[in-house]
């Protein structure tokens, strides 16, 4: 995007009109339902002018907001599951490349903390039924750019009215609505063009009213008036008060691809990118691409403030930067959870507020007294104190005594109203007593568990659509990976959050030998996988307790696993002081002694079976020679015929006796080095329960120690003092 600023009234004229179009025709509709329900979601449930005639009837208007625990509960649950991203190789794509590419996302992802943003975009669909990413290079820590990856404001996003598809790739146009500083201005598009607009109190054009910003969400939920003049300080440096029109929309172009001869695929030429860098490229492929120009549809990029046009170019991207999110998403039609829970809510608070009343009027529902019958108080008195406990009333003699009014009696149904109000808010939300953890106790554990997975099925579609969204965004990162990150890098990842061991990934690294590129993200097409995991608490838990069970069962299983999987703090500290320094020499030296021998003993066992069965067969063949002479001999050699079967007998019986007990052995022998192994791991364990206990005692002598220094000092100084003061002379 090109700094500068220029005055186009026919562009401005055309960007507004179109702004106009869409806002009139569906956003305004929606920015109406947005609030109601990030009203009704913060407890602001009643409309004002109903609390005032409440108010002046003394009469409650109660909120009990039940659609803040509801959904409370529903983004509890996207939170306990997070996204993996992976990339496939497809069209015979080399598959380190894809590797490298998964990684390269994982870093964005970490430097981006897209697992919060994730959350804060899924509550913004939930709650209003939209919310968007933002998608794009951002130059704040390299000067060769990174993907940037924010959360949008779902009421400063101007959908295409005419859009029906999920995916913004089919739609027309799009808008993005910014309120910048001065600075900011100065900072994206040029000093000239903030001066302009900050000499700006308003605009002569059709669209004054709407180029300055007076409502938005923010800290202060009061009316923003940008040019207030009683303010004695200079605060156009602070104050985001510019109003900026983003468009995103489409036209035809004449644009230039690169084509793959052999597979007939086409990539359009980065827009940056030079004769000289399109040949080298060319060169490289060794004749498989070429050249062509095409009519596409490619994507401009038009921003303007007021009537002043910032910036007008095509897009450097290959989509639109916004990425949607829809919780249910009926063509065109978007829908969330709360707009749903307003009517039962509303119908909650009024039931409620009536019953209470009912209960108010019941206690104090007035008095039938005669004329000047009262003694010890007035009428004013006793229709302000006629509901007190112990009240004491004294009337005349021989007058008629007062007579409590009966209160009306509590209309049938009532109650059972709220009560219906809160199995609707439950149905129609899908969050269960079960998912909330308000089952009761006689309910067995695993019918809880069955329920809390089944009342996730409710959710399947929203949950559905954001693994969608995932999937686009993916799209939309590898779009931009694959156009710019072209120069060599160094990727760092942090593969494990708790030994927080990290790993280093070069990617478009030259090789001088081949004289070709490593790693070259630039290349080849892949697919990608999104799959939801539990996040890295509620896995850890699943997994202590399965590893756990299975030691209980006798199953053999490193005390590693259990510390990995377990909620202590220092776990990485723990299992390293567990396995022992692995790098130093006498370690490895010990390690490979102890493989030695254990291929040693393997190798004695196999060598002894071998002998065992080569002794064997020497027997059997043996008894087989004789058993044929014993046949040509005939006759009176019968009975040795018969002697010699019987021997050929005892021996396979002996063979298979021996096989049995080779493997006996060898069994055993395993068992005892399994044994040997598990006693080596509790000495382990051991010595470092001792280590901990000796480390505890160490510094409970040390504070022992330091405490009763303190005390000493205190004595000492306690001395020094009563010496002092008997020493000083006495005032006359």
């Amino acid at each position: 995007m090109t700094r500068g600023m220029k005055e186009d009234t026919a562009l401005a004229h055309e960007m507004w009109y179109r702004y106009a179009y869409c806002r009139d025709n569906g956003h305004l509709q929606f920015v109406a339902k947005a609030d109601q329900c990030d009203k009704f979601f913060a407890g602001d449930q009643w409309n004002p002018a109903d609390v005032a005639k409440l108010k002046e009837a003394n009469r409650p208007a109660i909120t009990i907001n039940k659609i803040l625990s509801t959904i409370g509960t529903v983004l509890g649950e996207q939170i306990q599951n997070r996204v993996e991203v992976l990339f496939r190789p497809s069209s015979g794509s080399p598959a380190e490349v894809a590797e490298a590419l998964t990684k390269v996302w994982m870093q964005i992802a970490q430097n981006n903390q897209l697992p919060w943003v994730r959350s804060d975009v899924f509550a913004d669909g939930i709650i209003r039924g939209r919310g968007f990413y933002d998608v794009r290079l951002g130059f704040n820590d390299s000067m060769t750019g990174e993907v940037k990856i924010e959360q949008l404001n779902s009421k400063n996003v101007v959908i295409d009215p005419d859009a029906e598809e999920y995916d913004p790739d089919s739609w027309a146009d799009a808008f993005i609505t910014k309120w910048m500083t001065n600075t900011d201005i100065a900072i994206l598009y040029g000093e000239d063009a903030a001066k302009e607009l900050s000499t700006k109190e308003g605009s002569a054009f059709m669209y004054g009213y709407d180029s300055v910003d007076r409502y938005r969400d923010r800290f202060s939920q009061q009316q923003f008036d940008a040019y207030n003049h009683l303010n004695y300080y200079e605060d156009n440096e602070v104050r985001r008060k510019l109003r900026v029109i983003e468009r995103q929309y489409r036209k035809l172009d004449n644009q230039l691809h690169f084509v793959d001869i052999e597979t007939g695929d086409m990539r359009p030429v980065p827009e940056s990118w030079d004769r000289n860098r399109i040949a080298d490229v060319i060169a490289k492929a060794g004749g498989t691409l070429n050249t062509t120009k095409k009519v596409v549809k490619r994507i401009r990029w038009t921003t303007s403030a007021d009537n002043l046009i910032l910036n007008d170019e095509w897009s450097p991207y290959k989509h639109f930067t916004l990425v949607p999110y829809f919780p249910y998403f009926r063509y065109g039609r978007t829908i969330g959870l709360v707009e749903n829970l307003i009517g039962p809510q509303e119908i909650l608070n009024k039931v409620s507020s009536q019953e209470l009343h009912v209960i108010n009027t019941t206690a104090n529902s007035g008095w039938v007294i005669e004329q000047d019958s009262l003694a010890n108080m007035s009428i004013e008195e006793l229709e302000q104190r006629g509901a007190e406990t112990g009240l004491v009333l004294e009337y005349k003699k021989g007058a008629q005594p007062p007579d409590k009014v009966k209160p009306n009696q509590v209309p049938t149904g009532l109650d059972r109203v709220s009560m219906k109000t809160e199995d609707h808010i439950k149905t129609i939300s899908g969050v269960s007593d079960s998912m909330q953890g308000f089952d009761r106790e006689d309910v067995a554990a695993k019918a809880i568990a069955y329920k809390q997975q089944r009342g996730m099925v409710n959710l399947s579609k929203a949950v559905d659509n954001l693994e969608r969204s995932d999937w686009i965004l993916a799209r939309n990162v590898l779009a931009i990976v694959q156009e710019f990150y072209t120069e060599p890098r160094l990727i760092t990842i942090t593969k494990d959050s708790v030994t927080h061991e990290q790993e280093q990934v070069e990617v478009n690294q030259p090789d001088p030998i081949s004289g070709t590129i490593n790693n070259d993200l630039t290349i080849g097409e892949y697919d990608i996988v999104v799959t939801s995991t539990p996040s890295r608490a509620t896995l850890e838990d699943s997994q202590f307790e399965q590893a756990r069970a299975m030691m209980e069962m006798g199953v053999q299983i490193p005390p590693t696993v259990l510390i990995e999987n377990s909620r202590l703090q220092r776990r990485a500290e723990i299992i390293k002081m567990m396995e022992g320094d692995k790098e130093s020499p006498e370690a490895q030296a010990t390690e490979q002694r102890k493989q030695r021998a254990e291929e040693a003993e393997v190798m004695k066992l196999e060598a002894d079976g071998q002998l065992t069965a080569a002794q064997a067969e020497l027997n059997r063949v043996r008894a087989q020679k004789e058993l044929m002479e014993a046949q040509q001999a005939g006759g009176p050699d019968q009975q040795a015929l018969m002697q010699a079967q019987i021997e050929q007998q005892r021996m396979e019986q002996q063979m298979a006796l021996e096989r049995e007990r080779m493997q006996q052995q060898m069994a055993l022998e395993r068992q005892k080095m399994e044994f040997e192994h598990e006693l080596e791991r509790e000495k382990l364990t051991m010595e470092l329960q001792m280590k901990r206990e000796q480390a505890q005692v160490e510094m409970e002598l040390k504070r022992q120690q330091a405490e009763q220094q303190a005390v000493a000092q205190r004595v000492a100084a306690a001395r020094q003092a009563q010496q002092q003061t008997a020493t000083q002379p006495a005032k006359p």
